[in-house]
């Protein structure tokens, strides 16, 4: 049984207002779960399969999926000690006492049951694919930070964005729609899975000294801030070659080069990461969410557009 843990303080929380729930939810990394949702189904359209309702239901499970496990995230590092008065990134709600930690949690579960109750539609669309798809988000998610072996924990939570945000999201999101995976969707999904792990990255390095406290082991903490100044720098090149792949494979016309407009947003985060640490990282933070807006939506364009 999940044993609650006190505010700091030790005062009662007061009662969550909008504001403080709207901080829990973290707005700027909703873009990981929307992002991908928003590509594929352009993808889909281009291809003549897009259907409006499996894609709005797809963006709203993700962006369920996406705010039910910040939640959970922001009960269980407070829980483990990873969120404390040392925290050098944004401020968490259980930490600062703003949410009383096990309202935290059932937040937390009641998006991921109103997420249940969404992928019950996409499940009568796109059939048992989508049971699997679906049951491995919700775990996942949950197993983030919580669980008997948190993912984010034993440094797995980067492949944990990579595939989750990236390869199945964009790949089931193109599944409920037309009813297949068509090959580009695998190579679309690379990129949007690729910068979203970078606001992983950046979580990582910023938090690198509090983590190794708590006993987090981050692929930061175990490989050094090097590796993940080179992690980060490896997955923007990835995104940014993959539209070159999609067209020299005839899957994309030439307005798939649109997203290489966005490379002059590339240029604040990547120098605060190759010589930034700790909290001197936030606006990296926010820097990398705005890249993935941009990239994502003209991505988007790019892949509808023939």
């Amino acid at each position: 049984m999940t044993t609650l843990v006190s505010n700091p303080s030790g005062a009662v929380p007061p009662r969550p207002t909008l504001k403080t729930w709207l901080m829990a939810v973290r707005p700027k990394t909703l873009t990981a779960g929307a992002v991908p949702v928003l590509v594929a189904t352009a993808l889909a359209y281009s291809n003549g399969v897009g259907r409006l309702l499996p894609a709005l239901a797809a963006l709203l499970g993700a962006v369920l999926i996406q705010i039910g496990t910040n939640f959970i995230n922001d009960f269980y590092d407070y829980k483990k000690g990873a969120d404390t008065e040392e925290r050098l990134g944004p401020k968490r709600v259980t930490q600062s006492g703003l949410i009383a930690p096990g309202t935290v949690l059932l937040g937390g579960l009641v998006c991921f049951a109103l997420a249940t109750l969404v992928g019950l539609y996409l499940v009568a669309v796109g059939g048992w694919p989508i049971v699997f798809i679906g049951v491995a988000s919700l775990v996942c998610g949950y197993a983030y930070t919580g669980g008997p072996y948190p993912l984010g924990y034993h440094g797995l939570g980067d492949l944990f964005v990579l595939i989750f945000f990236g390869i199945v999201a964009v790949t089931g999101t193109y599944y409920v729609q037309a009813g297949f995976v068509a090959p580009a969707a695998w190579w679309v999904s690379l990129p949007v899975g690729a910068i979203g792990t970078c606001l992983i990255v950046v979580n990582n390095q910023r938090d690198a000294s509090t983590d190794v406290k708590a006993g987090k082991r981050t692929v930061v903490v175990r490989f050094g801030q090097g590796f993940g100044r080179a992690e980060y720098v490896l997955l923007l090149v990835a995104s940014y070659v993959t539209p070159f792949i999609l067209f020299a494979r005839g899957y994309a016309s030439a307005w798939v080069f649109l997203p290489l407009l966005s490379l002059p947003l590339v240029v604040p985060p990547l120098k605060l990461m190759l010589k930034a640490e700790g909290a001197a990282l936030n606006p990296a933070l926010g820097g990398t969410a705005r890249l993935q807006m941009v990239f994502g939506l003209l991505f988007a364009v790019g892949l509808y557009l023939r």
